[in-house]
């Protein structure tokens, strides 16, 4: 992870952005990170599109998932995921919660993901499934309250995924670039799962295979040329985030003309 916090709010905002141009998120889900000097609070942006997000979108939050500052702005209704699982899981640098169409088939019909392909290990060799319904009766399938939130991190165990019922996924990872790589490929590997139960069946990797191809899977080297792929796909659209490094003229002082 990026030292400077600068660092880590520029790869956080790349990371939204690039998951929504990889159909991982769209209009909703949201991506965190765990702050780089305090393990006990928790970037992420304020409620908007990922697509849309900047730096100056990016809000420091308490594990409890309340804003450090005073908001003036609308928040994430379900940033209790976040916090949740930070405060669960120590090991976990970076969170996603997303609604993918490639993995909805599976959490509607209750079918289990699992790794298919080499980059599919990704995943690990499972991902549990939480079904909100079962502790919380009827609600409106948002996360939205601490004893929610606690429940899913529950589910999630020491997985690096959990399935949410008739809702979507929740995907964790070491770093921002290793949780990018994580919800990429599970979806890719849902997708391929799914187009192979249409010839009539899939299997998956063996045990072993999972656990060596899933270690080279999120090797840096193979991060790093993912995260410059996933980029450039990104910046050739011309999704990049705006530049906030240039210096702004001082009141008073107009920078010359060209002529």
């Amino acid at each position: 992870m990026p030292e400077k916090l600068t660092d880590v709010i520029a790869e956080l905002v790349l990371a939204n952005r690039i998951l929504d141009h990889e159909g991982v998120m769209d209009a909703f889900g949201h991506v965190s990170v765990r702050h780089p000097s305090d393990p006990g609070r928790y970037l992420l942006s304020r409620a908007r599109s990922p697509a849309a997000i900047e730096a100056g979108d990016i809000l420091e939050y308490t594990l409890d998932s309340a804003p450090v500052k005073p908001p003036k702005v609308h928040l994430y209704s379900e940033r209790v995921i976040h916090g949740e699982i930070y405060k669960a899981r120590s090991d976990v640098m970076a969170v996603c919660h997303h609604h993918a169409a490639a993995v909805m088939p599976f959490c509607i019909a209750g079918k289990p993901i699992m790794p298919v392909f080499h980059v599919g290990a990704a995943m690990g060799a499972d991902a549990p499934f939480w079904d909100q319904h079962d502790e919380f009766g009827d609600t409106n399938l948002l996360v939205v309250k601490p004893e929610e939130g606690a429940s899913l991190a529950r589910a999630l165990g020491r997985h690096s995924a959990v399935l949410m019922n008739r809702h979507g996924a929740t995907v964790v990872g070491g770093s921002v670039k290793e949780l990018v790589s994580r919800a990429i490929f599970m979806c890719q590997n849902a997708e391929y799962q799914l187009r192979a139960l249409a010839l009539g069946a899939a299997t998956p990797l063996h045990p072993g295979e999972t656990r060596l191809a899933g270690s080279i899977s999120l090797m840096p080297g193979v991060i790093s040329r993912t995260w410059e792929y996933w980029s450039m796909r990104l910046a050739a659209a011309g999704g990049m985030p705006p530049r906030h490094s240039a210096k702004k003229a001082a009141p008073g002082k107009r920078k010359a003309r060209r002529r």
